[in-house]
């Protein structure tokens, strides 16, 4: 896919780093309350890394990954392909609404907020997507200067000025009809902001 049609500054990156980076993508799905029976989305989900260990957590409930890049998402369908309730959506993440088509419990977004140009619509499209009660939990860097956030010996993840704090990604979020309901700490440079649909 031409990366130009991609979220600036979210392409996947290379396997090596990523899994020495989240070495155990189920506990950050547990620490943020993903659990059995949900409806979930993968929003953004990439190549599965996510995907595969939040399809465990819920089943028999559902999830749907939903990626720009056919590639990644064919990926994810490989990893989650024996998940009854496992369905991939190739879409605009802004279009969530019309592509999943009901109302779901939870959505999920990982590394990827920092780089969407219109961060409120994707929120208000995820608002639109979630049930009342529902929670939208958004994985982003801290702000610390990039050449700190070192994985395998080397600078990683997006910008220093494209990062955001929690305070900053709240400012954007809960106009929409969001409350913060609280912020987990993903070591070693991560967070969660998991919001509630009000």
């Amino acid at each position: 896919m031409n990366n130009s049609t991609l979220f600036p500054a979210t392409v996947m990156p290379d396997k090596d780093w990523w899994y020495t980076l989240w070495p155990d993508p189920e506990a950050v799905l547990r620490a943020v309350g993903i659990a059995r029976n949900r409806q979930v989305v993968d929003l953004c989900c990439g190549d599965g890394h996510f995907t595969l260990p939040m399809c465990k957590l819920v089943d028999p409930g559902i999830v749907w990954a939903l990626d720009m890049d056919a590639d990644l998402l064919n990926e994810a369908k490989v990893l989650c392909k024996d998940y009854a309730g496992f369905h991939a959506i190739l879409g605009d993440a802004r279009e969530l609404p019309k592509l999943v088509g009901e109302a779901v419990d939870y959505v999920f977004i990982a590394n990827t907020f920092h780089g969407v140009p219109e961060k409120q619509e994707l929120t208000k499209a995820v608002f639109q997507s979630l049930k009342d009660g529902g929670r939208f939990t958004i994985v982003n860097w801290y702000r610390l200067p990039r050449e700190t956030t070192t994985v395998l010996g080397q600078p990683r993840g997006p910008d220093t000025a494209l990062r955001m704090q929690p305070d900053e990604v709240k400012a954007i979020v809960e106009p929409v009809g969001f409350k913060l309901e609280r912020v987990v700490d993903i070591a070693p440079y991560h967070y969660a902001a998991v919001f509630i649909k009000q």
